[in-house]
């Protein structure tokens, strides 16, 4: 491109100026205030009296996705600019074929002056020979610094250092420490968000609140504190919460006082986009800091939210039993109705019943909202009676079922994995002897190649499965269960006198509903109640315990009694 008559742009120059980790061993005539300097400097010298200046600070010279260089790139492709000075050309980035292209194709396409100052190059004096070794040093010198700081980074990670920022509710320590400490302000608002979980608010709602209340959401605290954080850039509205960052905060097993390195990784040093590493590959040292949320209840919310989402009428209405009734029949979960022609009565039935074609249970199991409400208060009362009126008792109780139950759980998944991993096993020798019916013609290519799709496809979806019971089968044996945990949760309800979401969330892990059957003349539906952590329990018939009789009318002449299933 010929050189414009634009008599400003002639004495136009672009001073860039960038500075990022990668320089950190430079000293300080890299800093931005001191490239600023030089260049005007340097600049004023030859002549250029209108000078732009576009800096990049704390961006890596291996991507050329920067701000300030785009807004460089953009001004020159505009035809405002005559030159550009650097102070070296590792300031242009450390790329070896994108600053190539730059210098060799772009500049001279736009006539474009480059000086780099402590390269000895001005393009106005003619080429430099040694340019592109320079280019190429400068590169090497990125890939040298990323493996030293990989290395660092994860000697670090494996001594049980956070390699990441403080999540919101922590902050760096401010005594120079490597560690975190709670950031008591940003901390409440974490709690509130667990709590709110937990009496049985969605994502969704807990976000509206937020919002409504006008706090601020983490990325909006951080700018407020003056603390320099990546991310999106900062909308209008510095209240706005989304239910993603509700669940990545409900997520977090850091406010459990833990610390979790390499969760992602990135492929290489010209790659910065980081990749969700396989949880076997993490490092996890627990209890290094001083815990927001006790583990027993993020634990407990990480199996809620595991669960089937709560499902809604069509009105959108919703119940703080749906997710946890399941048919004592055929297992499937019972969904939440309201009568038609009287919307103040809700009920449950089974999901797998009149299915058509799909039939897969022969009963409604039908059940009224009210009469499950005092059934399950009923029994939780009897629950926090014993537990506080025959303490010992209690725990032998809980802990023999604790452990019942967990290794009821353990065999399941283990004969599932062994299952899995033997027909893994059957799959690789019939791949094989297809193979060969194949070399022996045998099998046409044809029919081989559809058996080997179908063959591969059921061993990764093997293989998935394998894995995550691999995950689970770990994850209970570093799960610590005592009865004190699970009598610490119960005796927060020994007074109450209504059911709540929280208190379904924090005490039962599912009820299994039976379908209403006529015993001696009456009718009686049976539920079995099944506790976090111990699973269902027998209370034993002791004096002072309160008595269940729940018995509500269900329809004109008809009752329904209730009756608890033995364990």
């Amino acid at each position: 491109m010929k050189r414009s008559n634009n008599k400003k742009k002639e004495i136009t120059a672009a001073l860039y100026v960038r500075l990022s980790r990668d320089d950190n061993l430079e000293g300080d005539s890299y800093s931005i205030a001191n490239q600023k300097k030089l260049l005007t400097k340097i600049a004023k010298e030859k002549g250029y009296t209108n000078l732009l200046i576009f800096c990049d600070d704390g961006i890596s010279g291996v991507t050329m996705e920067r701000p300030g260089y785009k807004a460089m790139i953009e001004a020159i492709e505009n035809n405002k600019i005559s030159a550009v000075f650097v102070k070296d050309l590792s300031r242009l980035g450390r790329n070896y074929i994108e600053v190539g292209r730059l210098t060799e194709d772009f500049f001279p396409e736009y006539d474009i002056r480059l000086v780099a100052v402590s390269d000895n190059i001005d393009t106005q004096e003619g080429e430099n020979e040694l340019a592109p070794i320079k280019n190429l040093f400068n590169e090497w010198y990125a890939r040298d610094i990323s493996k030293k700081c990989r290395v660092t980074h994860k000697i670090k990670g494996n001594a049980g250092i956070p390699l990441g920022f403080a999540p919101y509710g922590y902050m760096k320590d401010p005594d120079g420490s490597k560690f975190w400490v709670v950031d008591e302000e940003a901390a409440a608002v974490v709690r509130r968000i667990f709590n709110m979980t937990l009496n049985g608010y969605g994502s969704e709602q807990i976000a509206e609140i937020l919002e409504k209340e006008k706090i601020l959401t983490p990325s909006n605290y951080w700018i407020s504190k003056g603390i320099r954080r990546g991310g999106k850039k900062r909308p209008d509205n510095p209240y706005s919460w989304n239910s993603s960052t509700i669940y990545n905060i409900l997520n977090m097993q850091e406010y459990c006082g833990d610390v979790l390195n390499f969760k992602t990784y990135s492929r290489s040093y010209k790659n910065k986009k980081r990749i969700d590493n396989d949880r076997e590959n993490w490092a996890v040292f627990k209890d290094v800091h001083t815990p927001i949320i006790e583990r027993a209840v993020w634990e407990k919310i990480q199996e809620k939210r595991g669960k089937t989402r709560r499902r809604k009428t069509a009105s959108g209405e919703k119940n703080m039993f749906s997710g946890l009734l399941v048919c004592a029949d055929c297992g499937s979960n019972l969904g939440f109705h309201f009568n038609q022609k009287n919307h103040d009565i809700t009920y449950f039935n089974c999901m797998g019943y009149n299915r058509g074609s799909r039939k897969i249970c022969n009963s409604t199991h039908y059940i009224r909202t009210d009469f499950l409400e005092k059934v399950v208060l009923g029994e939780i009362r009897r629950l926090t009676k014993f537990a506080t009126t025959y303490e010992d008792e209690f725990a032998k109780i809980v802990m023999g079922n604790s452990i019942k139950t967990a290794e009821q759980e353990r065999k399941m998944k283990q004969n599932e994995l062994n299952t899995l991993l033997s027909r893994d096993k059957e799959l690789d020798i019939l791949f094989e002897k297809i193979y060969e019916d194949n070399v022996s013609g045998k099998i046409s290519d044809e029919r081989f190649a559809k058996l080997s799709v179908k063959y591969e496809s059921e061993q990764k979806e093997i293989q998935e499965r394998a894995q995550e019971l691999q995950n689970a089968l770990k994850h209970e044996k570093s799960k610590e269960v005592t009865s004190d945990m699970f009598l610490a949760s119960v005796r927060k309800y020994t007074r109450a006198k209504k059911l709540t979401a929280r208190m379904l969330n924090e005490l039962v892990e599912k009820i299994e509903v039976y379908q209403a059957e006529i015993i001696d003349g009456e009718k009686v539906q049976r539920l079995k109640i099944h506790y976090n952590c111990i699973g269902s329990i027998e209370i034993p018939d002791l004096k002072k315990l309160p008595e269940n009789n729940v018995q509500i009318n269900t329809r004109q002449g008809v009752d329904i009694k209730y009756a608890a299933c033995a364990c």
